[in-house]
């Protein structure tokens, strides 16, 4: 980070494809390094003008980075995809030594390690409550689901793949509902079960690919499986694999991510 002669600040911004072994596919996430924190409002101007679904900054601290995740319209609690897409900027472009990086986050601290399914992050289990299905949600999805949970989102649990691929949600209806977004999840034809996630209400009609979601969906599907790990295939259009791990009340989410490029931004002062 530094200034330019006009009184702009120039960072550095890298754009990753996450989840994915190649460009294109997967979830594309902004990383903006920094070396300390701007004002608030000029980080979410940065996620707004990146248009993307998620903009993550981290800056150093003694032991590991602190990071934090916006959407183009605000600030969010947790976030896989740009947790992944960090971790591969640090270690790809940036220099970092070792195999495990650590972020201190609003959900705690979160451990990214190189491991031989990828890069693996340490999460924090959501483990979701059966609810009754409210008929907004039906009305939205446009089928009632065969269970719905409530974790940080609502989970619809539909019969079958074909379910999952062919809902056409009203977007205006599901922005009306309460928690932060809505999961269709089945089980899946050559996956132990596939999910698509919407979050309008944080200007993310479709998510690509949700880390954060398989926070709530790992554990569910581990019990109703009785698996401990499993291969979850997230439908989007782009589409995505996460290889889930339960372990206690962690969750491991492995996932390999690439470079789409390497910009420079600048902001005014």
């Amino acid at each position: 980070m530094f200034q330019d002669k006009d009184s702009r600040m120039n960072l550095k911004l890298y754009q990753v494809d996450a989840f994915s072994e190649k460009t294109f596919g997967g979830n594309p996430a902004a990383v903006v390094p920094l070396a300390t924190w701007l004002p608030s409002d000029v980080l979410q101007a940065i996620a707004e003008e990146n248009n993307l679904s998620e903009t993550a900054f981290y800056v150093p601290k003694e032991a590991g980075y602190e990071l934090r995740w916006f959407t183009p319209v605000s600030e969010v609690d947790l976030c896989g995809h740009a947790t992944l897409a960090a971790a591969h900027v640090l270690f790809t472009h940036e220099n970092v030594s070792g195999d495990a990086v650590s972020f201190q986050t609003r959900s705690g601290e979160l451990v990214v390690r190189r491991s031989a399914a990828g890069l693996e992050m340490n999460f924090p289990a959501k483990v979701p409550a059966p609810v009754e299905t409210p008929e907004l949600l039906v009305r939205a999805l446009g089928v009632r689901p065969l269970e719905t949970l409530v974790s940080d989102d609502y989970i619809a649990v539909l019969e079958n793949e074909e379910s999952v691929r062919s809902v056409s949600p009203s977007m205006s209806l599901l922005g009306e509902l309460d928690l932060r977004g809505v999961v269709v999840t089945a089980p899946g034809r050559d996956a132990d079960f596939v999910s698509r996630f919407f979050a309008p209400k944080l200007g993310v009609p479709e998510d690509p690919v949700t880390g954060s979601a398989h926070c709530e969906l790992a554990p569910y599907w581990g019990k109703r499986l009785n698996l401990i790990t499993m291969r979850a295939f997230q439908c989007s259009r782009r589409g995505g694999e996460v290889r889930c791990t339960l372990l206690g009340d962690r969750v491991l989410l492995a996932g390999s991510a690439v470079t789409f490029m390497r910009a420079e931004i600048y902001v005014e002062t």
